[in-house]
């Protein structure tokens, strides 16, 4: 039996959705100027060209056929996280130089250039979200979602007596001492003792702030579910004896965030709260999910003033729903991307987007502009810092 409280929350999604449909039709009509995809190499609207391949299999798909595919998929596919996470940890890289090998050959036959050729080893580790396009019937049941900080994504690998900083390109951007296990020479007692955590750095308040973990004192947690490692992540970091306090063994803060159910009461809530840094945005993960490096449809990502218009969900007004200058700009991305599927005229969008159905965020933080873009017609991609 169904409490009275879980009909009247699913009451709030049916009416909310229901309206929210109306609102994005209205906003369709409203934003109904041309929108194009930048076809940059680089840019945040295309995947990354070296998404895993059973990711782009399904790319097509709509997000939620998407979803309940890799939900499937990822119960039969069972990957050697162990040994990834060594590999990491400890830059060990051997026996891999024939694969990269067998790559450049491949990039050599497709006419690619590679003269500007990136570090490969750590890039594309971090899970990546897409616009949270098609609403999820089960969001208030089956979804957690994390209020993110303004900052840049961080991988950080602590292991045999220092902690690294990447960026999601794969650059090490910082190495030094930190108390997370494996991360100084005191507390690197062996060398399984290591740690590998998705980040956001915020550079105001000097603060890794914990988005998820992938490794823990040698124990990978890749094919683990979300619910999971976000439960781990909290018991496990307030054990770590000074960790969230700059020092010199410990010269920037690591900080675990907060998630939150997705029910229409909780969103409200959550909105109105006071968070200790400025928010740049909302992350929806699926609780099923593993940690999966690569874009997926189970991670969404809205900005706090969406909520509204996309959930259906009626907020209350506070300084995190108000709409910036450049809303309009952003909502009609998603629009644009229901009304190809409603009108069916997917192939008249760009290549990248017709081909892979989403936009991938490549980049959280969204700088404020002091004006709007000159003209609607070639809106400026905000998405990047």
């Amino acid at each position: 039996m169904h409490s009275s409280t879980e009909k009247n929350s699913a009451g709030m999604w049916r009416g909310g959705l229901s309206s929210g449909a109306g609102k994005m039709e209205e906003l369709s009509q409203a934003l109904a100027g041309s929108f194009s995809v930048s076809q940059d190499l680089n840019s945040t609207a295309a995947p990354h060209p070296r998404l895993s391949q059973y990711k782009s299999k399904y790319s097509s798909l709509e997000q939620s056929e998407r979803r309940r595919q890799l939900l499937e998929l990822q119960k039969l596919k069972r990957l050697d996280y162990v040994n990834h996470a060594r590999r990491l940890a400890e830059d060990d890289w051997t026996g891999m130089e024939s694969e990269e090998e067998e790559e450049k050959k491949d990039d050599e036959e497709m006419d690619v250039d590679t003269g500007k050729e990136l570090p490969k080893r750590y890039a594309n580790q971090l899970m990546l979200s897409e616009w949270l396009i098609d609403v999820p019937s089960d969001l208030g049941q089956e979804w957690i979602v994390v209020v993110c900080p303004v900052g840049k994504r961080s991988l950080i690998v602590a292991s045999q007596g220092l902690t690294s900083a990447y960026t999601k390109s794969g650059y090490c951007v910082n190495t030094f001492p930190s108390l997370l296990p494996g991360g100084n020479r005191r507390n690197s007692t062996t060398e399984k003792d290591y740690t590998i955590l998705d980040c956001i750095y915020s550079e105001v308040n000097q603060t890794y702030y914990v988005l998820d973990v992938m490794c823990w004192r040698g124990h990978p947690f890749y094919d683990c579910q979300t619910d999971f490692r976000f439960y781990w992540l909290h018991s496990k970091l307030p054990e770590e004896e000074g960790l969230g306090e700059k020092t010199k063994r410990n010269p920037f803060k690591f900080v675990g965030l907060k998630n939150f159910p997705c029910t229409p009461e909780s969103l409200c809530k959550v909105l109105s709260m006071d968070f200790p840094f400025e928010v740049d945005g909302l992350l929806f993960y699926h609780k099923q999910t593993h940690y999966s490096p690569g874009s997926t449809p189970l991670v969404g990502w809205l900005r706090p003033y969406m909520v509204s218009d996309v959930l259906g969900v009626a907020v209350p007004a506070c300084p995190l729903t108000t709409k910036p200058e450049y809303a309009g700009y952003q909502l009609q991305q998603i629009i644009e991307h229901k009304k190809s599927k409603k009108e069916g005229i997917m192939g008249k969008l760009t290549p990248r987007v017709s081909e892979n159905g989403h936009y991938e965020l490549e980049h959280l933080s969204t700088p404020k502009l002091k004006s709007p873009p000159q003209s609607p017609n070639h809106p400026e991609s905000l998405m990047e810092n």
